[in-house]
């Protein structure tokens, strides 16, 4: 029956012809009469193609011998006929060439019964012929006629040791000969190298236990089931993210950088390109002073026009003010969004990240406009009221005397007008390196400070009131990492249970 379903098999895949295929058929036999060795069975080789084959099949055959005899810790059984000159072997050829050393091959003569009368295998059976590393075996199989009979394996296994025990030319051998001594011989020289490959077999098991418990940590244990603990971890989980962000936010990490680059560069080069050049051009400080004074022209100096002129041009700091604060709210989220990414312990809960995300977001949203309206009033604040002391620091207009000016004068004159534009250029000078260095401050302590501070406390607080079914929830994990968390655990499994194996066999030295 097995012979059958291995025929069977075969012509499954590869037809009822004479081709080869490389796909193996497992056999496992269990039985207190056979030894502990795994035999793989390969096609002979060929030297030219049959009916039926195609003639690549000599390359194919030799093709997929050599991808097993050439893996080091294969033990190469080299099959030679006894009636067949050996130096002409392509088994023994093939054999040299993957192992030079002959450490891991055995050679072995078959149809010894089938040899001229008068000649016999010793030359080669005890060395002298070609020698190896191992002794040679010699072995007796069915013949033809026997297979044609269905002879079983037991019946022929007795056969051939009487060949051996009452054959004049080996009979002195006979203790090392036959295929039940070759299998007893595979067998011990299979432990043997087992035995000295043990120390590290154990190594590298030890080595592949550590990086799969490596990987099981970065990839996290298992969820617990009660809603106490999962509260706890994901508190867990936002802390060692908000301990990330703030890790950008201080220099730790890159990224918080920028910030001080918006203050350095971006705000002072936005209050530079403000159009103050055309606000104070004299064409239009002549309108405004002159729309200032209405019906009635000013007296001595223009203040309306002057008020006017300057509260036109505080107006043009908002743009910059709002944004710088719209330029360090994108750096904080973009800090935020890789805060997550680079948080390891989060990478295996999409959804806690998507709701991590999503708050730390809208409490960034309530900063930034918290900041906007704080550096509008800073704004505000230098229109609401002017600093007077730097008007009353300015020089006065002379007579061609030198005195003060008491006499009426051109005070509408392209002189005055741009006097007056000069001093409104001064003092929007003065507020603009005042707003240089206020509307950083501001921004800091309204987005940054708080962002350090209170970036999550509104998660934390609707946290408390969510179920154990919500919490659950949070808790989703990626089912691909699901999955990757039981296959390294099931292989943690088998390597330490590998490694027990190992340590419980006592090996006889």
């Amino acid at each position: 029956m097995v012979r059958k379903e291995i025929q069977d098999e075969t012509d499954r895949v590869t037809g009822k012809t004479k081709q080869i295929s490389p796909v193996p058929i497992h056999l496992s036999i269990y039985s207190p009469n056979v030894v502990n060795l795994t035999l793989i069975d390969l096609p002979g080789l060929t030297k030219v193609a049959v009916e039926g084959q195609p003639e690549s099949i000599v390359q194919d055959i030799e093709t997929m011998v050599r991808s097993y005899v050439e893996k080091p810790n294969c033990i190469i059984l080299a099959i030679s006929p006894a009636n067949q000159d050996i130096a002409t072997s392509d088994a023994i050829k093939l054999a040299r060439e993957v192992d030079p050393s002959g450490d891991r091959t055995f050679g072995v003569l078959t149809k010894l019964d089938l040899m001229d009368k008068g000649t016999n295998a010793l030359d080669v059976l005890e060395g002298r012929s070609y020698r190896l590393q191992h002794p040679w075996v010699g072995i007796v199989n069915r013949s033809q006629a026997d297979i044609n009979k269905n002879v079983d394996m037991i019946v022929a296994r007795r056969k051939e040791r009487e060949y051996f025990a009452t054959s004049p030319d080996y009979g002195h051998l006979a203790s090392k000969m036959g295929s039940e001594y070759l299998a007893k011989l595979l067998s011990q020289h299979l432990e043997s190298v087992i035995r000295a490959r043990i120390p590290s077999i154990t190594s590298l098991i030890n080595k592949s236990i550590d990086e799969l418990e490596s990987e099981m940590d970065h990839l996290g244990r298992p969820i617990a089931l009660d809603a106490g603990a999962q509260l706890y971890t994901i508190l867990e989980l936002c802390r060692a993210f908000d301990r990330i962000f703030k890790e950008h936010l201080d220099g730790g990490r890159p990224g918080g950088d920028r910030i001080y680059g918006v203050f350095d560069n971006q705000l002072p080069a936005a209050l530079r390109k403000l159009p103050f050049d055309r606000h104070l051009s004299l064409q239009n400080v002549r309108r405004v002073v002159s729309e200032a004074d209405g019906y009635q022209p000013h007296l001595i100096a223009p203040e309306q026009g002057y008020r006017r002129l300057i509260e036109g041009a505080l107006n043009y700091f908002r743009g910059p003010s709002e944004a710088s604060v719209d330029a360090v709210h994108f750096v904080l989220k973009e800090l935020v969004r890789k805060s997550i990414g680079e948080t390891q312990e989060l990478k295996r809960f999409p959804t806690l990240q998507a709701e991590i995300a999503a708050a730390a977001s809208e409490a960034l949203e309530r900063f930034r406009d918290e900041s906007k309206k704080t550096v509008i009033r800073l704004v505000d604040m230098e229109s609401s009221y002017l600093t007077v002391d730097f008007f009353r620091r300015l020089p006065q207009e002379v007579d061609k005397g030198g005195n003060p000016a008491a006499t009426t004068m051109d005070r509408y004159g392209e002189g005055h007008f741009r006097r007056i534009g000069s001093n409104v250029s001064s003092y929007v000078g003065m507020v603009s390196e005042t707003l240089k260095n206020t509307i950083p401050k501001a921004v800091v302590y309204c987005q940054v400070r708080e962002a350090k501070q209170s970036l999550l406390n509104h998660f934390y607080s609707q946290l408390g009131k969510k179920e154990g079914k919500q919490l659950s929830q949070m808790l989703d994990e990626d089912p691909a990492l699901m999955e990757r968390r039981q296959q390294c655990a099931k292989r943690l499994e088998l390597y330490k249970a590998a490694r027990d194996e190992v340590d419980s066999v006592s090996w006889v030295r």
